[in-house]
């Protein structure tokens, strides 16, 4: 289980919006394997050194998308980070989409939650909302 503030989560998924508006759309995250599928909105949760989401608006030359860490798998602070991600993200480095139509509305009618929560499975990423 992976924890990300609201607020970093919104930031992200607005810069990548801001990036593909300045350099021509959305990165694929599949590594060109499903031409134009997920080149839309959203972000990327990542798994490799940590966990963390990553905006995915094209990038200019030199320009780096913005990311949050998770709470439990960011790599400085937490001399754990390795063991949680192989524990609950898996050993193989990877990337999720999630589609921003899916998270901006869940966020919108839950106002007092301040924390997004996802769950990895080998069939599905589960997200839940939470108030700290």
């Amino acid at each position: 289980m992976f924890t990300f503030p609201i607020l970093a989560v919104r930031k992200v998924i607005e810069r990548g919006k801001t990036d593909a508006a300045k350099n021509g759309g959305f990165r694929n995250p599949y590594y060109g394997l499903k031409p134009g599928q997920g080149e839309i909105p959203g972000l990327w949760l990542v798994g490799d050194e940590g966990v963390y989401v990553l905006s995915n608006g094209k990038l200019a030359e030199g320009q780096k998308a913005l990311l949050c860490y998770s709470e439990e798998c960011h790599p400085i602070g937490n001399p754990d980070w390795f063991h949680y991600k192989q524990r609950h993200f898996g050993g193989d480095d990877g990337i999720e989409f999630i589609d921003a139509e899916q998270l901006i509305p869940l966020f919108d009618r839950n106002l007092r939650c301040t924390h997004l929560r996802m769950e990895l499975t080998e069939a599905e990423v589960s997200l839940s909302l939470i108030a700290r």
